[in-house]
């Protein structure tokens, strides 16, 4: 929260949670927002829809799968990572003709799927919480190429456990990452 504008709500609202305070809701914020909704699968729907269409219409120097990343403390439920992965692929990247796609241990990955890979691999280069985009799937070949900040890292099918979707992270998963836009699903199911 350091390097954001002095006047951004999301610097005020950081240091107001951090003090046990509810955030500032100001209609006038360019940063900040805050949707109101309790039921998990109505978050999910309001995740998907701010994700997909909101943020683009009103930013459209945002690409979604790109620059977007939503954030959940919960890795199951409705509004939990593999729910809102699954729901935002099939928003962001659904299945076409001309994007193949291998199943591995019950996941689809798509050609242009975002994903993190989630443990160390040093023959590789490839380290926990990194995040690419899939540029190639090779069913001949049984390979899948992902692009690492530019570099091309490729898995065979059996490998594929390295990798989950990363349309939606945990916050945990997300600690020490920047992202240029955040989306976060909070509900009175996540508190602790």
């Amino acid at each position: 929260i350091f390097r954001q504008a002095a006047d951004s709500h999301i610097v005020t609202n950081a240091h107001r949670i951090n003090q046990g305070q509810s955030p500032i809701i100001d209609p006038q914020s360019r940063d900040f927002f805050l949707f109101g909704v309790e039921e998990a699968e109505q978050a999910a729907d309001w995740v998907v829809d701010v994700v997909a269409r909101r943020i683009p219409r009103r930013w459209p120097q945002y690409v979604p799968a790109r620059d977007v990343q939503v954030l959940s403390p919960m890795h199951r439920g409705p509004a939990g990572v593999a729910a809102l992965n699954e729901r935002l692929q099939a928003t962001l990247n659904p299945p076409a003709a001309d994007r193949p796609e291998v199943r591995f241990g019950g996941r689809v990955y798509r050609l242009g799927d975002k994903v993190m890979q989630i443990r160390n691999n040093y023959d590789k280069d490839a380290f926990n919480g990194d995040v690419g985009r899939i540029v190639a799937i090779d069913a001949v070949e049984q390979t899948l190429e992902i692009d690492l900040d530019g570099t091309p890292v490729t898995y065979e099918f059996g490998e594929l456990d390295e990798l989950v979707l990363a349309y939606a992270c945990s916050t945990h998963k997300s600690q020490g990452s920047e992202y240029p836009v955040v989306v976060m699903t909070l509900l009175p199911a996540h508190s602790m």
